[in-house]
């Protein structure tokens, strides 16, 4: 038997803003996309592109969403449009130039930053990382939302925000100041597992709200509890895009090397250069537990926000509070922040089997086969 599938509100763009922001009257909105080449902005040729889909919903939902209507019944101005050039790698830092609708060429950092309140990144790789540094730089609000789709505007965008931040909150409260997580993974008949230190520190989370008055970029789809790891020892198998499998064998908190499981022995070795000629790149930056009841979208950005999932991250970690910062890195293209998405959609070959805590001198199981255990069912029993 079939669990329910959930409904959704319809999206609408106003309450998300309105719920997300909470905007002040008269503050100013831009809209910032990506494009092999951000000339094409001029006169919105980039719509003649079939390809763009991130791009079209970016100025189809939120580009005419503003301007008609929009921006009059949120009381906002702007909604201005600009396109960079697309960065090649998540959370690689953003270049300065950018194009607007009529062709003109402007620097983000003294036309665009300084001069608005809410900036939203529509993508095709996340810009959290370097969003969030130049928020607190120059003082503005935001949000990223990469790899938009139809499902994810559909579900992931359409939820009430102040109930996921309600239920995000319950989630970290069960799992914050924990002294280790461990995770074990099963794949080809072996079980491996990875531990990931974090020394009673406080647990973050993503829950979507962005309000102010501090500056602060929202991840959306937003509902995740996560810490950045003091340390991590032993061993995970990781997925390729393509769908060879390697095992990483993980010391002093950092992927040491990698084993080819099954697939393009290539693209390990090359993986294993990459850790030899610039460490940080193995680095275990996150440790990200899903909080939502969402669909499966096909996009790491909303799928890993679903709650039985878990993530780890590589590389840069000071958009959420690390010391891995993009200057740590020999080669510059190399400092993105990745993701490694651990889900039944995502990664079948691999099974999470069982996830722990330890915390308060106890040891209990949080999550088991991709769902919530009893415990972590029982801190949102009452949402």
């Amino acid at each position: 038997m079939h669990a329910p599938v959930r409904s959704f509100p319809d999206f609408s763009l106003t309450r998300l803003l309105s719920t997300v922001f909470q905007p002040k009257g008269g503050e100013r909105v831009a809209i910032l996309i990506d494009l092999e080449k951000p000339v094409d902005v001029t006169g919105l040729a980039f719509l003649k592109n079939p390809a763009l889909t991130i791009q079209r919903h970016a100025h189809d939902v939120f580009y005419r969403g503003l301007r008609e209507g929009g921006l009059r019944e949120l009381n906002l101005t702007g909604g201005d449009l600009f396109a960079y050039q697309i960065t090649g790698g998540s959370n690689l830092d953003l270049p300065d130039r950018a194009v607007t609708p009529d062709g003109k060429e402007v620097s983000l950092e003294k036309d665009v930053y300084p001069n608005y309140d809410i900036i939203l990144c529509i993508s095709t790789y996340s810009a959290t990382a370097p969003l969030t540094a130049f928020a607190k730089k120059y003082g503005f609000r935001g949000a990223t939302l990469h790899g938009l789709n139809d499902i994810i505007l559909g579900s992931g965008l359409a939820v009430d925000y102040n109930a996921v931040s309600r239920h995000a909150e319950k989630l970290r409260l069960g799992l914050t100041k924990a002294d280790w997580f461990e995770l074990d993974f099963k794949v080809g008949g072996h079980t491996h597992t990875l531990k990931l230190i974090c020394n009673r520190q406080e647990a973050q989370k993503s829950h979507g709200l962005c309000r102010g008055p501090e500056p602060d970029v929202a991840n959306l789809p937003a509902g995740e509890v996560y810490y950045v790891p003091e340390g991590a020892e032993g061993e995970f198998p990781m997925r390729y895009e393509d769908g060879t499998l390697a095992l990483m064998h993980v010391s002093g908190g950092r992927i040491q090397k990698a084993t080819l499981l099954s697939g393009d022995a290539a693209l390990v070795k090359a993986h294993n250069e990459k850790l030899v000629s610039d460490p940080v790149t193995g680095e275990i930056g996150e440790l990200g537990f899903g909080t939502q009841d969402l669909p499966v979208s096909g996009r790491d950005i909303q799928d890993e926000k679903v709650l039985g999932t878990v993530h780890v991250a590589t590389g840069r970690s000071d958009h959420l509070g690390g010391h891995l910062v993009p200057g740590l890195f020999k080669n510059a293209k190399n400092a993105t922040h990745d993701d490694i998405l651990f889900s039944p959609a995502k990664t079948p070959e691999i099974e999470v089997t069982e996830v722990r805590m330890r915390r308060d001198g106890k040891t209990v199981v949080v999550l088991e086969h991709f769902q919530p255990a009893p415990y972590l069912l029982n801190l949102v029993k009452n949402t």
